[in-house]
């Protein structure tokens, strides 16, 4: 593990240091570089001269607009329309330790400042950019339209959603002389993380525009500056398409080869832990999801639309949807199929996605995640009873002959050949298989991984408290009272085992207990009270089987 750490600390030092943004001028981009890809088709161009046509904005206070709803807090630049600064209003930074701040004002220590400030997740700021960006593309023969760069205009600098209202409506416009008119209009509901798009072409000149819409995501890879070192969680591009389903596309592959895939309906978009944002174009076209890798460290993910026809006289709609908020399952589901797999639960999503549901129902009665995890874990304890207690009979056994086989071992201690000989004899007459105690557990392992990775992915157990001084279960324990617990439990666990023949390697287990106590020092509070109650019922399994059934095994 230690080697493995200082590779990785390596590879962010010295193969893929981090650019310090305060020494480096970052170039200017062509408007070009920032759309979509040309198409294999030879009708289509991508027009990136700016309109000098394009009226001034007449937003008064700047070229931002402000929009408050219950669940956001963002501005949208008049340039395109694009989405910056978003704050989750409802999700903090941080979340301050009620009992902790007490007990150090007792004691005459100032605690720390607690950031209180919300989650902001699309960044306008140059090292921490993220940016949700729309626009449309004219074919090669058509007028141009505003991509991203072009300008719009607003009627107000300032929408908010109002007490009572379920519905806020943002809408931005944008005309030529000739009669082509572009509305963008953004559309928040109450108490929902999406966001309509829908982009509205009024063709009142003399000839017909074809071309199509797009939407894409910018952003710069993603470094949490207090991610915990021994818990890995994914950050860069994915993709949902009905063929291949949920895919990842990282900022290294972005970088090697551009995306291109066409599919009917899907989805794509940038995760990160606990959060993310999801291009979902409509569900019945075919839609073409595409990467870029750009300049100083931006990399590009969105999808464009097939080409459409908007005759003289006649407007279109041209729609499309944005998560962008906390990965809550239930919430993702109703929205777009595959949104909820970007809670990653890895190879093992079919056992997981069970194990949240339980979680979820638990809660659901007990309104305490903390009791929810200790119901799950009783439960699936439960479920591998008769394996485990398999598992517990065999060992048992083993710690029946270990008086034996240390004898056997002082009686052939210079011929190893004969002592596995009459091991294996001592086995089989005591009938006793050495493997009896390891296979019923590795049946049980893949569900406890899953199990870990649900409530390391699960973003409703963040900052939420449990009991006492465990007021956030994501967070690690503020007294390291849980870590010890586990250490305890697991030293209790150790002793009801048989121990090792090898004296080397039983003082190498003795320290298993301490080694794991301080990395569990570091892990979230939810994931070592699941560790607290499995070691717990594991204990109370294995003392009832010992004490009480295989003593009768003769």
């Amino acid at each position: 593990m230690i080697g493995y750490m200082m590779w990785e600390s390596w590879q962010i030092d010295y193969v893929h240091p981090k650019l310090d943004i305060s020494t480096v001028e970052l170039p200017t981009v062509k408007q070009g570089d920032e759309l979509p890809l040309n198409t294999n088709s030879s009708t289509t161009a991508i027009n990136t001269s700016t309109d000098s046509s394009v009226p001034l904005s007449k937003v008064d206070s700047g070229k931002f607009i402000k929009v408050t709803t219950d669940v956001f807090a963002l501005e949208i630049d008049i340039q395109g329309g694009t989405i910056r600064n978003l704050d989750l209003v409802q999700y903090p930074e941080e979340k301050e330790n009620t009992v902790v701040t007490k007990l150090l004002n007792m004691i005459g220590i100032t605690p720390d400042e607690t950031n209180l400030t919300p989650i902001r997740l699309f960044n306008s700021d140059a090292e921490k950019l993220f940016l949700a960006q729309s626009g449309l593309i004219a074919s090669a023969n058509s007028a141009a339209v505003p991509d991203h760069h072009q300008f719009f205009n607003a009627e107000k600098n300032e929408y908010t959603l109002a007490i009572g209202e379920d519905t806020l409506v943002v809408p931005l416009t944008w005309e030529n002389a000739d009669g082509l008119k572009v509305t963008k209009t953004l559309t928040f509901n109450r108490n929902s993380y999406n966001i309509h798009l829908d982009q509205k072409i009024v063709n009142s000149s003399d000839a017909t525009w074809v071309g199509r819409q797009y939407s894409q995501l910018q952003r710069r890879p993603f470094a949490d500056p207090k991610k915990n070192t021994f818990i890995r969680t994914y950050s860069g591009g994915v993709f949902y398409t009905e063929e291949d389903k949920y895919q990842k596309v990282d900022f290294e592959d972005m970088a090697e080869d551009n995306l291109k895939v066409a599919t009917i309906g899907g989805w794509s978009g940038m995760i990160q832990h606990y959060f993310g944002a999801m291009l979902i174009p409509p569900a019945g076209q075919e839609n073409n999801f595409y990467t870029k890798e750009l300049k100083d460290w931006r990399y590009v993910i969105g999808s464009y639309s097939p080409e459409v026809t908007v005759a003289p006289q006649t407007e279109i709609v041209l729609s499309s949807q944005l998560f962008v908020g906390p990965k809550i399952q239930p919430l993702m589901e109703e929205i777009s199929p595959g949104l909820e797999l970007t809670v990653d639960y890895g190879w093992l999503t079919f056992v997981g996605k069970y194990i949240y549901a339980g979680l979820n129902w638990f809660h659901g009665h007990v309104a305490n995640w903390g009791i929810s995890i200790l119901c799950v874990t009783f439960c699936i304890k439960l479920l591998f009873f008769p394996l485990s207690q398999a598992s517990y009979r065999s060992m048992a056994r083993m710690r029946k002959i270990q008086p034996k086989l240390k004898e056997l071992k002082d009686q052939c201690a210079d011929d190893k050949q004969r002592f596995n000989t009459e091991m294996m004899s001592m086995y089989k007459k005591e009938k006793v298989n050495p493997l009896g105690g390891c296979l019923p557990i590795m049946v049980q392992i893949p569900v406890f991984i899953a199990l870990y990775w649900v409530l390391i992915e699960t973003v409703e157990l963040r900052q939420t408290p449990f009991l006492g001084w465990i007021e956030d279960l994501s967070a690690q324990d503020p007294f390291f009272v849980l870590p010890v617990l586990y250490g305890i439990t697991m030293k209790i666990q150790q002793s009801l085992n048989p121990p090792p023949i090898d004296p080397v390697q039983a003082r190498v287990m003795q320290m298993f207990p301490i080694m794991f106590t301080v990395f569990f020092l570091f892990f979230p509070s939810g994931l070592v009270l699941y560790w607290i109650c499995n070691n717990t019922l594991s204990i109370i399994q294995q003392w009832y089987i010992t004490k009480r059934i295989t003593a009768q095994v003769d």
